[in-house]
C-alpha cells in the first residue's frame, strides 16, 4: 500500500469518526429539545383539562382538546394498582380522541403515581399494524363537577409518531449529507497529498535515474522539507562517491601489484616445466600451479577491468560438466586425505563461463574440506532446460538456523572456527552472485553430524560444433 494511499485512508477514517460523533450529538440534541417540547405541551394540555373539568364537562366537550391530543379522567374507587391496570377506573370524562378505547397504564406506573402524585408514562393503544405508542403525562387530580369535588387521575397523552418520524428523517438526510462529504474529501484528500508528495515523487524519480556511479541531486529551491531531504541525500551520495574513488584505487592499484608476481610464478614454472628433469607427479603438480596461476591472471585482470567499467566480464560458452567436476577433483586431489566422487553424464553441457563456474565448485568443494568431510560426491542430473549440480559431503553439518543466511556477505556459522580455518565469509556470496550472473540458482541442505549438500541449477545447453 502506498503512502498517498495510508494518509488518504487515515483522513477518510478520522472524518467519518467525527461525522459519526456529531450525527449522533445532533440526534441527541434534536430528540432532547422535542421530547422537552413534547412535555411541555403535555403540561399545558392537563392544567387545561383541569380548568375546563371546573368549569363544567360542558366546557370541555364544547371547547375541546387539541388535534391528536388523548386524555382521560378516572375516578378511584380503590386505590388498587392493579385494578387501575386492568379498568382504569370509572371513567368520567375522556378525550373524543379515544373513541372507544381506555387509556391505561401499567402498574407500575399506576403505583408511582399514586405514590407520587404525578408521573410521566409510555402506553400502547391497539390499532391495525404496530399499537400506537404514546408519551403520558398522569397526576392526581381534584374537580368541582356540579357543585361536587371529585378525586381521580388525569391521563393527558400524545403519540410519539410525529417525533420519531421527525428524527429518522433527520437521520436521513444527516446520512447522506454525510456520505457525500466522505466521497467529496476523500478525492480532495487524494488530490492534496498527490501534491504534497509529488517533490519526493520527483526526488525518487531523480534517485532511480542516477547511474552505477553516485551523482548529486539537483536541488530545489526553497528551504522546504523536501529540499532538506535532497540536500542530506546529496551529502550522503558525495559520501559514497569518496568512497567509490577509493574502492576504485584500491582495485587498481591491487591488480597492477598482483601481476608482477603472477607473472614471476608463470614463467617459473614454465622454465621448469621445459628446461628440467622431472617425474610425472612433479610435472602433474607444476601443471596444476599453473593452471590456477593463469586463472588467478584472469581474475587479476577482471579486478582490473571492474575498477575501470563496473562490471564483470563474463565469457559464456558451452561448458562440458564432467569435465568441470573431473577438473576441481584433479584440483584437491592431491591435498584431500578424503575421497572425491564424481558422477555424471558426458552428455551434459551448460552456457556460462568457464573460470567462473570453476570458482563456483572450488568455494563449496573447499567449504565441505573445512567441514572436516572424509567423503564428497561432485553429481549432476539433467532436468531438461536446466542442469543441477550438487556437492554433497559427510561434515560436520550446519544448524538449520544458519542455513537462510549462508549465502550473506561475511556470515559465518561459527565466527572463531571460521577465521582459524581461513574462511571470510564472502565465498558463498560470490558463488551465489556467479550463479545468478549465469541466470541460476543455488540452494543447500543439511543436517548436523550427517553432512551438507549444495545444489545450483543452471541453463543447460547444447555440445559446441565440431571443429573442421
Amino acid at each position: 500500500m502506498t503512502l498517498r494511499t495510508r494518509i488518504t485512508l487515515l483522513t477518510a477514517g478520522l472524518l467519518l469518526a467525527t461525522l459519526l460523533v456529531l450525527g449522533l450529538a445532533l440526534e441527541g440534541l434534536l430528540r432532547s429539545f422535542l421530547y422537552r417540547n413534547l412535555r411541555l405541551e403535555l403540561l399545558e394540555a392537563s392544567n387545561q383539562v383541569v380548568r375546563l373539568l371546573n368549569l363544567g364537562g360542558q366546557a370541555l366537550l364544547e371547547a375541546g382538546l387539541p388535534a391528536g391530543l388523548y386524555a382521560e379522567l378516572q375516578l378511584l374507587p380503590e386505590e388498587d394498582p392493579a385494578l387501575l391496570a386492568r379498568e382504569g377506573g370509572i371513567s368520567l370524562q375522556k378525550s373524543p380522541a379515544l373513541g372507544s378505547q381506555r387509556l391505561l397504564l401499567k402498574e407500575a406506573d399506576y403505583r408511582a403515581l399514586l405514590k407520587q402524585g404525578e408521573v410521566w408514562a409510555h402506553a400502547e393503544l391497539p390499532r391495525e399494524g404496530p399499537p400506537l405508542r404514546l408519551l403520558v403525562y398522569a397526576r392526581r387530580v381534584e374537580v368541582n363537577l356540579s357543585g361536587t369535588t371529585w378525586k381521580g387521575l388525569l391521563l393527558v397523552g400524545r403519540p410519539e409518531d410525529s417525533l420519531e418520524s421527525t428524527l429518522a428523517q433527520f437521520a436521513r438526510i444527516y446520512a447522506g449529507t454525510a456520505l457525500l462529504v466522505l466521497l467529496l474529501s476523500i478525492l480532495l484528500a487524494r488530490n492534496l497529498v498527490a501534491r504534497a508528495l509529488e517533490p519526493l515523487e520527483w526526488v525518487a524519480r531523480r534517485a532511480e535515474a542516477i547511474s552505477e556511479r553516485p551523482e548529486a541531486l539537483p536541488e530545489p529551491e526553497g528551504r522546504d522539507e523536501v529540499a532538506a531531504l535532497v540536500r542530506a541525500l546529496n551529502g550522503m551520495l558525495s559520501r559514497m562517491q569518496k568512497a567509490f574513488e577509493a574502492q576504485t584505487r584500491f582495485l587498481q592499484d591491487a591488480s597492477h601489484e598482483l601481476r608482477t608476481p603472477l607473472t614471476a610464478i608463470l614463467g617459473h614454472v614454465g622454465y621448469l616445466l621445459r628446461r628440467t628433469p622431472l617425474t610425472e607427479a612433479q610435472k602433474e603438480s607444476l601443471e596444476v600451479v599453473k593452471r590456477e596461476a593463469e586463472r588467478m591472471g584472469k581474475l587479476v585482470s577482471d579486478l582490473l577491468e571492474l575498477s575501470q567499467s563496473g562490471t564483470w566480464r563474463m565469457e559464456p560458452v558451452p561448458v562440458r560438466v564432467l569435465d568441470l567436476l573431473e577438473e576441481v577433483r584433479e584440483e584437491f586431489g592431491k591435498s584431500f586425505e578424503g575421497k572425491i566422487e564424481v558422477e555424471a553424464s558426458p552428455e551434459l553441457w551448460v552456457q556460462g563461463d568457464p573460470d567462473r563456474l570453476h570458482q563456483v565448485l572450488a568455494n563449496l568443494l573447499s567449504n565441505a574440506i573445512k567441514a572436516k568431510a572424509q567423503h564428497v560426491w561432485l553429481r549432476a542430473f539433467d532436468l531438461g532446460e536446466k542442469v543441477v549440480v550438487r556437492v554433497e559431503d559427510d561434515g560436520e553439518g550446519i544448524p538449520k538456523e544458519h542455513l537462510p543466511h549462508l549465502f550473506e556477505r561475511f556470515y559465518r556459522v561459527d565466527k572463531a572456527r571460521d577465521r582459524e580455518r581461513g574462511g571470510s565469509g564472502l565465498g558463498l556470496a560470490i558463488v551465489k552472485a556467479i550463479l545468478e550472473a549465469h541466470g541460476g540458482e543455488i540452494w543447500v541442505e543439511s543436517e548436523v553430524g550427517q553432512g551438507t549438500a549444495f545444489s545450483f541449477a543452471l541453463p543447460s545447453a547444447a555440445p559446441p560444433p565440431p571443429p573442421r
